[in-house]
């Protein structure tokens, strides 16, 4: 405690020294202007002597009256390093009323005064030669400090940096890192043919065209990314490009971040791969996305989960009255309430601990909260999982499914939305077909319902990025073991939206059903999963080692696809889905089960579940679902083989 003190101490010192140096500069600038505006507006010397009497009067009051001027409007609170033209016209003001104070002075003590034009002179000199110094000691002062980073055991001889973009915020970056030991900035990149060749404090400009010439000059070790604005597909084939080069890619905060004051310019980061797979942000449209949540009381089940945390997270932003979390992991329920409460929820918080699958709790809940909106999230969705446990998973996923559409038709509930899957797409394991099945639970009850009663929807969407269970976080955690990084096949695809992204589109899905919609959301183009972890190895500054590279870091095995999983994911039953209000939003025209054929199958299905029949339980499954196909998944269709080529 006593070294930080005396640390504070010698900074506050030498802080107070170098204002005392800058304000006996402006004192002596002050003499000089004033002489100086006397000279030129009295140059012969029989008249200037008729005015030295006044001169030598004023002269003191011009620093007297100056300088307290200067040092009360906070011309001595920015640093002269960082000085840039929007703090240096503001002097301008300032030697304006240091003139009119000294000329009101002047006046009042009477007495022979100056030409009226020796103001004008005095003012135009004092301002200028003031910004002119600054702008000499700033640029003495960077040069300096490049001086003297060169001069460090990592300057010259060490590793060199390049900053991509010589914006405004490639320039706040380099000032930021200009003390940086770790950071020899040998140069800028930028694509702006207009800024190439030419050079930022003293930093030259190169074209991105040069890149390897500058890593072998210079040893050039990584790029900073400084383009916080950049579009996410001119993003990702830049950092391709660089990490295909060697160099480890750093990013500055987003825009969105930094505005916010969460993060500064120089809180540099590993690019996220998950700001490479998302797409660009959609404008929502407000109407939509508060028409089923605002002044609502709204019931989230699986609120623990990816979806569901994310959901309530939105739906209280969105102006909830109340909301109902309803989760069956302890753990996960107090974690969601927590962040909620500690974030100020406008919304009334409602934790719930109990199974979705509690048909009576699920009712008395509704009834006397006044629930009006539900999202059912809660599912077993492991693939693997739930072919390991047939009878379980389906029993979780389809007696939930039928206890949310019971207590919405027994309440007052005015919307139920069923989060659903792109596995439920011509399954080929038990959580899609499972899943098939409660879209067609929920289509048969939006069949029955009257007229003004409530109204039941499906969302579909594929992975969300960085969800539990998804493929990139157990990358991240095989990579910083060493490796291997584990794909079950090298032709293998997979669809990818962000958690945010898929809430707000399953929100404004919402908004707009009309009962028994089928909604599915457009997620953009597949990802080869080879190729996401290629990238994601680079991107940790590490190569891949495969029979081309035998001195990389980390490999890549190919593990066989696991029971139930797909080449590929596909969206689509039917092509004649229809557009809705929202570009990425579309409604599925699929043929339904009729009542009679639907419920005597669930109730046998029921029957064989109870027993752990998993033989029985199969086969009702593939008479629900006829496209069920339990196989080693699906041709590529010709798109998708199209990509993987």
């Amino acid at each position: 405690m006593i070294v930080q003190l005396s640390f504070v101490r010698h900074v506050q010192k030498r802080l107070l020294a170098r204002r005392f140096l800058l304000v006996v500069f402006d004192g002596l600038l002050i003499v000089a202007a004033y002489l100086g505006a006397f000279y030129l507006r009295l140059p012969d010397t029989a008249t200037l002597q008729g005015f030295l009497p006044s001169t030598i009067r004023l002269l003191p009051l011009a620093v007297i009256t100056g300088l307290p001027v200067l040092l009360v409007s906070g011309w001595y609170r920015g640093l002269t390093r960082y000085a840039g033209s929007h703090s240096l016209y503001g002097l301008v003001p300032r030697s304006g009323v240091m003139v009119l104070v000294l000329l009101l002075t002047s006046t009042l003590m009477g007495g022979p005064q100056p030409p009226r034009s020796f103001w004008i002179l005095y003012w135009l000199l004092f301002t200028g030669g003031a910004i002119a110094s600054r702008i000499i000691l700033r640029d003495v002062l960077i040069h300096h400090l490049d001086q003297r980073q060169h001069s460090r055991g990592d300057g010259g001889d060490g590793d060199g940096t390049l900053i991509y973009g010589a914006g405004s915020s490639g320039m706040s970056l380099l000032l930021a890192l200009r003390k940086d030991p770790r950071f020899r900035i040998v140069g800028f990149l930028d694509d702006d043919e207009n800024v190439q060749g030419r050079t930022l404090l003293n930093i030259p400009i190169h074209t991105p065209l040069r890149l390897e010439r500058l890593i072998e000059r210079h040893r050039v070790t990584r790029v900073l990314l400084a383009m916080p604005t950049i579009p996410r597909q001119r993003k990702r084939l830049l950092v391709d490009q660089l990490t295909r080069s060697g160099l480890q890619v750093l990013s500055i905060p987003s825009l969105a971040q930094m505005a916010s004051g969460q993060r500064i310019v120089s809180d540099l980061q590993p690019v996220a791969i998950e700001d490479l797979l998302g797409r660009e942000p959609s404008n929502p449209d407000p109407v939509l996305l508060k028409a089923g949540v605002e002044g609502k009381a709204v019931l989230v089940t699986g609120a623990g989960g990816s979806i569901g945390s994310e959901l309530c997270r939105q739906i209280v932003s969105l102006g909830a009255t109340r909301l109902l979390l309803m989760e069956r992991n302890e753990f996960a329920l107090y974690a969601i309430e927590r962040e909620l409460r500690s974030h100020g929820a406008g919304s009334q918080l409602v934790a719930v601990l109990g199974d979705a699958c509690d048909t009576r709790r699920l009712t008395d809940l509704c009834r006397r909260h006044g629930v009006q909106t539900i999202f059912h999230a809660a599912a077993y969705k492991h693939v693997p999982l739930v072919e390991a446990n047939l009878c379980a998973g389906i029993a979780n996923n389809i007696r939930a499914t039928e206890a949310v559409i019971a207590a919405t038709l027994a309440t007052g509930v005015e919307r139920l939305t069923l989060i659903s899957t792109d596995k439920a797409v011509r399954p080929t394991n038990v959580m899609g077909a499972s899943k098939r099945i409660c879209e067609l639970l929920v289509q048969d009850a939006a069949a029955d319902v009257r007229p003004g009663g409530p109204i039941l929807s499906m969302v579909r969407f594929g992975n969300v990025l960085g969800s539990s269970g998804s493929v990139i976080p157990l990358f991240h955690q095989q990579i910083s073991q060493g490796g291997p990084v584990t794909v079950t096949h090298p032709a293998i695809t997979r669809y990818f939206m962000t958690i945010p992204e898929a809430v707000q589109l399953v929100l404004q899905a919402n908004g707009m059903a009309t009962g028994g919609d089928l909604f599915l959301l457009d997620m953009g183009e597949p990802v080869r999963i080879a190729d996401l972890a290629r990238q994601m190895i680079e991107l940790s500054g590490l190569r891949v080692r495969d029979e081309n590279h035998t001195d990389g870091d980390i490999a890549i095995h190919y593990t066989g696809l696991r029971p139930g999983e797909k080449l590929y994911e596909e969206l689509l039953i039917s092509p004649q889905d229809q557009p809705t209000l929202h570009p990425l939003i579309r409604r599925a025209t699929e043929p339904r089960r009729e009542s009679h054929q639907l419920a005597p199958l669930i109730s046998q299905l029921h029957e064989a579940l109870a027993n752990w029949d998993e033989e029985q339980t199969t086969e009702l499954l593939r008479r629900l679902v006829p496209e069920y196909d339990p196989g080693d998944g699906h041709p590529a269709p010709p798109l998708v083989d199209a990509l993987i080529r």
